[in-house]
């Protein structure tokens, strides 16, 4: 049975003709990100107005970062996290597989974005975010020249999940990996201590306690 959030993904892309009925993608929403005409968002707009809108098609430079403790979310708060122990794994279509430390992350350049979140229907959050470059660490592990696609793995507490991006999104630092927002340290509710930003995309495809990396 689908849970809540696989349900509202496949109503989602069968009513914008993504998904036909045999359940095969015909077309992925990345492909046509490079090519969006978007709406500019004005600095005055309640961002709660938005949450029935794609955010594929907004601008939202100018909407102001929203505080935390205004957030929606949906998920699990009882992850277990062991920083000594916890490794992130880049592996599949690549020369170097990586194992990286939480501490190793935090390390590395840091990306600062404001980027909205919409959970359609439900709630918006526009945050600053902030975390590392997807597309440097895959640099460094230097993807086969066919690689397509790069696979989010995520688990919680009460769920295994995955996600896809194209490659060309994760290198231009569209989807990228976040370990904190609005100055702080990523809340465990929102997927501490690793989740995913991915501009112009719905928030189920945000994972949240991202674990592992996959090229394909």
């Amino acid at each position: 049975m689908l849970n809540r959030r696989q349900l509202l993904q496949r109503l989602l892309q069968m009513a914008s003709g993504i998904l036909p009925l045999s359940g095969i993608r015909l077309l992925h929403p990345s492909t046509l990100w490079a090519a969006v005409k978007k709406r500019i968002v004005s600095a005055t707009t309640d961002p709660q107005t938005l949450r029935n809108a794609n955010p594929k098609y907004l601008d939202t430079r100018q909407l102001p970062v929203m505080p935390l403790e205004a957030f929606g979310t949906m998920g699990d708060e009882k992850t277990k996290f062991d920083p000594q122990n916890w490794r992130l794994t880049i592996d599949g279509a690549v020369e170097r597989p990586q194992s990286l430390s939480y501490a190793g992350l935090l390390k590395r350049p840091e990306i600062i974005r404001n980027v909205l979140l919409i959970c359609p229907g439900v709630f918006v959050n526009h945050g600053r975010w902030h975390g590392v470059s997807l597309g440097d660490l895959l640099k460094r592990s230097v993807p086969a020249k066919t690689a397509k696609w790069v696979v989010i793995h995520a688990e919680s507490a009460t769920q295994v999940s995955e996600e896809r991006f194209a490659i060309e999104e994760v290198t231009a630092d569209l989807v990228f990996l976040a370990t904190g927002v609005n100055g702080q340290p990523l809340p465990e509710k929102h997927g501490y201590p690793l989740r995913v930003v991915a501009e112009g995309h719905y928030g189920y495809t945000w994972a949240k306690y991202v674990r592992r990396i996959e090229v394909r």
